[in-house]
């Protein structure tokens, strides 16, 4: 299974927008595009794939800590699906600070879940990228697109069970 997080906002942060402009021009007021430092309000979903199958999305406003994975992500999404694939199951996660919290270790290790070796930092490496790119271009997509938490969440969802 391979796993991941990733933060989707109410603005716009895919910088995928290009436009031509005359040389010289570069900083005047019709050529720029105010953004927003932190992305603005957003949602943080973690997901994962195997085998041609998928989790469900759990969509979520805080930031991800040791205690919120083990106790939401593990318990409630990873070890059901290590249930369903017995002693072959094998669990990737990208090796953020949350997912090496000591909790977090003698969770898998009770539940006897193997993680994948992973090197640290290799988002490139981690199929589940292609997913969230996918999933933001569908929202970027959206007319009219979500102007508020709960239609951004019910887009999100909504999208991924398409």
């Amino acid at each position: 299974m391979f796993s991941d997080e990733s933060r989707f906002s109410l603005q716009s942060d895919s910088r995928r927008t290009f436009t031509w402009r005359a040389p010289g021009t570069r900083y005047h007021q019709e050529n720029t595009i105010e953004r927003h430092r932190y992305g603005g309000a957003g949602w943080l979903v973690w997901g994962g794939i195997i085998l041609g199958s998928r989790t469900d999305l759990h969509v979520q406003s805080v930031t991800m800590t040791g205690h919120i994975y083990r106790d939401v992500i593990l318990e409630q999404h990873v070890r059901l699906f290590r249930g369903a694939m017995g002693a072959e199951f094998l669990f990737m996660d990208d090796n953020a600070r949350p997912h090496r919290a000591n909790i977090v270790d003698e969770y898998l290790q009770s539940e006897d879940i193997t993680r994948m070796d992973w090197p640290a930092y290799s988002p490139d490496l981690n199929p589940i990228e292609h997913v969230w790119d996918m999933l933001g271009r569908r929202i970027a997509a959206r007319q009219p697109p979500p102007t508020c938490l709960p239609e951004l969440r019910r887009d999100l969802i909504c999208l991924m069970s398409v």
